[in-house]
């Protein structure tokens, strides 16, 4: 078999952000030709917690809003946030993503290298 198969029911769980929240790595390099990406997570986000105020430096970062409603800051504001909807965060952009709801938020990230 050439594709690679893994069942997310299988992927541990790490910290991400400092322990405020955590993530399963879908894909990362080692499981890839491309040079370009650096990872693929499903992002988990506890209530009343929030990923701080942070960039990624030479990479760009989409987020795609699996479940949860709440915030996403940068320097121009705030931008509420729902399932279904993508976010792109240019290359050291600072932002913030915020969860002040009850229940914990799921969101898919990929981050791209330039």
């Amino acid at each position: 078999m050439k594709i690679i198969k893994r069942a997310a029911a299988d992927i541990p769980k790490e910290e991400a952000h400092g322990g405020t929240g955590s993530r399963k790595v879908f894909a990362s390099p080692e499981f890839l030709k491309s040079t370009n990406l650096e990872a693929m997570t499903h992002g988990f986000l506890p209530a009343g917690n929030s990923f701080d105020w942070h960039d990624h430096e030479g990479v760009e970062e989409i987020m795609v809003v699996l479940k949860g409603e709440g915030k996403v800051s940068d320097e121009d504001g705030e931008y509420e946030y729902a399932p279904g909807d993508v976010f792109i965060f240019p290359a050291s952009t600072q932002h913030k993503i915020t969860n002040d709801s009850q229940e914990e938020h799921e969101m898919i990230y990929v981050r791209i290298k330039l």
